[in-house]
This record gives C-alpha cells, sequence and structure tokens, in this order.
C-alpha cells in the first residue's frame, strides 16, 4: 500500500488543484511502479509559511522579500 504525502505552502491551492494531484500521483504510481490504485494513499498537508523555512528564512519573509 503506497503512502505518498505531498507538503505544499497555504497560500490558495482550490480543491480542484488538490484533487488534481491526488489523482496524477496515484497514476504516476500506477505507470511507474504497477501499485493498484484502490490500495494508494495521497495525502496533502498545507503549511502555514511562516512554518516553512528555506535559507535560513520563513517563506513568509522571502515572499515578502520577493525571493
Amino acid at each position: 500500500m503506497p503512502y505518498v504525502n505531498i507538503k505544499i505552502t497555504r497560500e490558495g491551492a482550490t480543491a480542484e488543484q488538490k484533487a488534481a494531484l491526488i489523482k496524477g500521483v496515484t497514476q504516476l504510481l500506477v505507470d511507474v511502479l504497477d501499485k493498484n490504485p484502490n490500495t494508494t494513499v495521497v495525502v496533502i498537508d498545507e503549511v502555514e509559511t511562516d512554518n516553512w523555512g528555506i535559507g535560513g528564512e520563513t517563506v513568509t519573509i522571502r515572499r515578502q522579500a520577493g525571493r
């Protein structure tokens, strides 16, 4: 039973976009690893930008600075 955890910043991904991610990742596992889509689990975690850091800065700060 494959388990995939996608982490994205909470910046307005729509329900339709998340559904497309789940469908696409599931199909990728079917195509590449011949996994059963009925037992494939995909979880999307949305993380506040204040709780996600890159290069010693939060994503919030990086977005404000245009990086």
